[in-house]
């Protein structure tokens, strides 16, 4: 299998999950700072030029959410649980943080850090403000639902988890305001005791 990346939130996801499950995958590196998604050769896998993306065989898979899913059911992994109810409850969570917490978590850190970082100008105070009212809106609901749990979608460890943290790791350049929500900071605080969370790059790419 490889796996297609670049050193975003989205694609921490899958890389974290091969990690943890010891898949045999060969990380490809994906210099976005070069273009290299825009390439006909990487186009070719994925269309949007985005990544992640992964090829296994005939498979070839873009979306973050999906090639975790992908990943856990190639390991017969419960963090792709095996109860089909259990599983629409963490396609809910993963539904939600895409058109709600994540979407607007990435929305402060494209104006708070990715627009200093590559000279595309400051940050719009008018985007910043909306999107922090609509951030603050939805961790409010991860919040009140993590009081008395460890885990996003039922009683273990599951994609969700890892889906809805992955804006987490960048909290402090997004400037998201964290110290409003501390089951968040909890539950993120576990999860970042699994190494393959914490530290997700390949070696070979954290050295360069």
């Amino acid at each position: 299998m490889d796996l297609y990346y670049f050193e975003t939130p989205n694609a921490r996801k899958p890389v974290a999950i091969a990690h943890l499950l010891e898949l045999p995958v060969t990380y490809r590196f994906v210099d976005l700072t070069r273009g290299e998604q825009k390439t006909p050769e990487y186009l070719a896998i994925n269309p949007n030029g985005r990544v992640p993306a992964l090829v296994d065989g005939d498979v070839k898979l873009w979306e973050s959410h999906a090639i975790m899913i992908y990943l856990a059911q190639k390991a017969g992994s419960p963090l792709w649980p095996f109860d089909p109810v259990q599983q629409i409850d963490v396609i809910r969570w993963l539904l939600w943080d895409t058109c709600h917490f994540s979407r607007h978590a990435g929305r402060l850190f494209w104006q708070n850090h990715i627009k200093a970082k590559f000279g595309l100008g400051e940050a719009d105070p008018a985007e910043v403000e909306d999107a922090m009212t609509y951030f603050r809106q939805f961790a409010k609901v991860l919040d009140a639902h993590l009081v008395g749990r460890n885990h996003v979608a039922g009683d273990g460890l599951s994609i969700a988890d890892f889906g809805i943290a992955s804006v987490l790791p960048t909290a402090a350049e997004a400037k998201l305001p964290m110290a409003e929500f501390p089951e968040i900071r909890r539950w993120h605080d576990n999860l970042m005791q699994i190494p393959s969370w914490r530290e997700p790059w390949p070696m070979a790419q954290r050295a360069a």
